[in-house]
């Protein structure tokens, strides 16, 4: 049985780590290479770097920010934001990235998911699923949250598989920054309709939402931001934890 992994998640804006409610009302959370170095040191097993207003400002991730960040961590670092070609993806991985998400450029462009696979390996590709609940249906959006499509969760994901990524990071934006928990209705579900690993993300505000995350919502990881950010919860004694509940988790 595959391990499952907690990683923390660096959103930044203007090279600061931020963290909102429901993608608005950001406040500052810290350095984010100081951030990553403490996570890396404290046992996460991987980390994400997202730089949130790339796709919004137009423009490319920071890439001195993914060198300083990859040079203190020895554990896989994910990062996205603004990535949109082949290019922009062998950039990251020259940087130092282990894999790149993507997100708004796959849903405008399907096939840059096959030609990112094709070239660099499903193991190399996240795909980023940021989806809304709005009427009984899981509704995509891009561009930090702030664009509805007429895309929907289950059907976008399955493509996101047929098309070569190796692991999908779905993020509800109705939980986002609530601390009331994950989506494990919606990650049950995806876990059914999708074989490749799954990234469940937003809403975590206690270590039991992490146990439900994995053994109800079926998640094969659990990413949260400020409950590390702001020591809420100890990396090292949610494992532990997890652990009690008899869940497959590296110490």
């Amino acid at each position: 049985m595959l391990t499952k992994r907690i990683i923390p998640c660096l959103d930044i804006k203007d090279g600061r780590t931020v963290k909102g409610v429901n993608f608005k009302g950001l406040k500052d959370a810290g350095n984010p290479v100081e951030l990553a170095k403490r996570y890396a040191d404290l046992g996460a097993d991987e980390l994400v770097f997202l730089d949130i207003s790339a796709t919004l400002e137009n423009r490319k991730t920071m890439h001195d920010m993914v060198l300083k960040v990859a040079e203190q961590i020895n554990i896989p670092f994910t990062v996205g934001g603004g990535i949109s070609s082949v290019k922009d993806v062998s950039d990251m991985l020259l940087c130092g990235a282990d894999k790149v998400s993507v997100n708004s450029s796959a849903v405008r462009r399907p096939q840059l998911i096959n030609e990112l696979s094709d070239k660099f390996g499903s193991q190399s590709i996240v795909v980023a699923i940021d989806a809304k609940r709005i009427d009984n249906e899981w509704i995509v959006h891009l561009s930090g949250g702030t664009k509805p499509t007429q895309r929907t969760l289950f059907e976008w994901a399955e493509d996101v598989e047929a098309r070569g990524a190796g692991e999908i990071l779905f993020t509800s934006m109705n939980n986002d920054g609530t601390k009331s928990g994950f989506a494990n209705d919606a990650l049950s579900k995806l876990s059914q309709r999708v074989n490749i690993p799954i990234i469940a993300s937003g809403g975590a505000g206690a270590i039991q939402h992490f146990v439900d995350a994995f053994q109800k919502g079926n998640a094969d990881a659990a990413l949260a931001a400020s409950v590390f950010h702001f020591e809420d919860i100890d990396i090292i004694q949610l494992k532990k934890q997890l652990r009690q509940h008899h869940i497959n988790i590296r110490l």
